[in-house]
C-alpha cells in the first residue's frame, strides 16, 4: 500500500471523527440508529444549549440537537428545542420536559417527567415545556416582596422624617429641650424622695419589727381563741340557747294573746282608760283646792258658811269666794 493511500484513509478516517464528534457534541449520535426526535416550546430556555443532556428519571438518555425560534407568525419568540432521545423507553405525549439547574454553575438540562396515560409519543411529536426555579430565581421571588416593604418603609421614613423637621421648629426644640430639663428635675427629685423615704424606713425599722411581733401574737392569741372554741361544747350551748328563745317566743305569744298579767295590761285598755279618768278627776280636784281651800278647810270664829261648790266658775277657773 502507497504513502499516498495510506494518507488518504488516515485523513478519511480523522476527517469521519471530526463529523462525528462535531455531531456528537450537538446531541446527535450518528452511530445510533433509533434514536427519536421530539420538539418542545419555550418562551425562556435560561440558558440551555445544544448538547445539553436529556435525562428520565436521572439516566441520561439523549442529549439537545438543536434551538431555534419558531417560526409561525403567532408564536414570535418562542423558541424551539429539539432533542434526540437515544433510549426506547415508552412514554406519552403527555410527558414533560422540564429544564432545571444542575448546579450553580453546571449549566442547564432537560429532564423528561414520563407520563403513562394516553397516546404514546413517537419521534416528531411535541411534548409540552417547563422551566423549574433554580436557587437564584427562587430567591429572587422570595426576596421582591421584602424589596417593595423594604422600599415602601425607606419612603414612609423618609416621609415621616421631611413631616418631623416640618413640625420641629426653632420654638418647637425649644419648648422641648426644657420638656427634657423638666424631666431631668424630676427625676432628680424623685431620687430625693426616695433617699429620704429610704431614711425614715431605716429609722423606722424598729417600730416595724415591733408593730410585726405584736401582730404575730395577736394572731397567735385569736389561734388560742380559736382552738378554744371549736373544742367548747358549742352543740350544748346552742341547744341551751334555742331553748331560751323558744321561751322567750313563747311569753311574747302568750303577751299578744292577752294571757297573763302583763298580757292583759298590752290587750285590754280598761286600765288606760280607768287612769286617765282618775288622772282627769284629780285634776279637777287639784284645781277646786286651788280655787275654793275654804271648801276643804273651813274655819270660822262667827259662824259663816262656805260658799257651795259651782261648776260654771270651776269650769271658767274662777274662784268661788264672790
Amino acid at each position: 500500500m502507497s504513502r499516498e493511500v495510506k494518507t488518504g484513509i488516515v485523513s478519511l478516517v480523522i476527517i469521519a471523527l471530526f463529523v462525528w464528534g462535531y455531531n456528537f457534541l450537538k446531541g446527535q449520535n450518528l452511530f445510533e440508529a433509533n434514536s427519536r426526535t421530539f420538539y418542545i416550546e419555550y418562551d425562556n430556555i435560561r440558558g440551555l444549549n445544544k448538547a445539553s443532556t436529556v435525562s428520565i428519571n436521572g439516566l441520561q438518555v439523549g442529549r439537545v440537537s438543536d434551538i431555534t425560534f419558531n417560526t409561525d407568525p403567532d408564536k414570535k419568540g418562542m423558541l424551539v428545542v429539539e432533542i434526540a432521545v437515544e433510549n426506547d423507553f415508552p412514554f406519552t405525549k403527555n410527558s414533560v420536559v422540564k429544564i432545571y439547574s444542575t448546579g450553580i454553575i453546571g449549566g442547564e438540562s432537560l429532564a423528561i417527567i414520563p407520563s403513562y396515560e394516553g397516546e404514546l409519543a413517537v419521534s416528531g411529536d411535541f411534548l409540552k415545556g417547563e422551566v423549574e426555579s433554580d436557587i437564584f430565581t427562587s430567591v429572587g421571588q422570595s426576596l421582591n416582596p421584602l424589596k417593595t416593604k423594604v422600599e415602601r418603609v425607606i419612603i414612609e421614613a423618609d416621609s415621616l422624617l421631611i413631616a418631623l423637621n416640618d413640625i420641629l421648629d426653632d420654638k418647637t426644640r425649644r419648648s422641648f429641650k426644657r420638656t427634657i430639663r423638666g424631666f431631668e428635675d424630676m427625676t432628680s427629685t424623685m431620687n430625693k424622695t426616695l433617699s429620704s423615704l429610704n431614711k425614715m424606713i431605716d429609722s423606722s425599722r424598729l417600730d416595724i419589727d415591733v408593730t410585726l411581733e405584736n401582730t404575730k401574737r395577736v394572731t397567735d392569741n385569736f389561734a388560742k381563741v380559736s382552738d378554744t372554741l371549736v373544742n367548747a361544747n358549742m352543740g350544748l350551748t346552742i341547744r341551751t340557747l334555742k331553748g331560751t328563745l323558744d321561751n322567750v317566743n313563747g311569753l311574747l305569744s302568750g303577751m299578744e294573746e292577752g294571757k297573763g298579767t302583763i298580757g292583759k295590761l298590752m290587750t285590754n285598755d280598761s286600765l288606760y282608760v280607768n287612769l286617765t279618768n282618775a288622772s282627769k278627776e284629780l285634776e279637777e280636784l287639784l284645781r277646786e283646792m286651788k280655787l275654793n281651800p275654804k271648801r276643804f278647810v273651813h274655819f270660822s270664829l262667827f259662824g259663816k258658811k262656805a260658799k257651795p261648790y259651782n261648776e260654771e266658775n270651776n269650769k271658767k277657773n274662777v274662784s268661788n269666794k264672790k
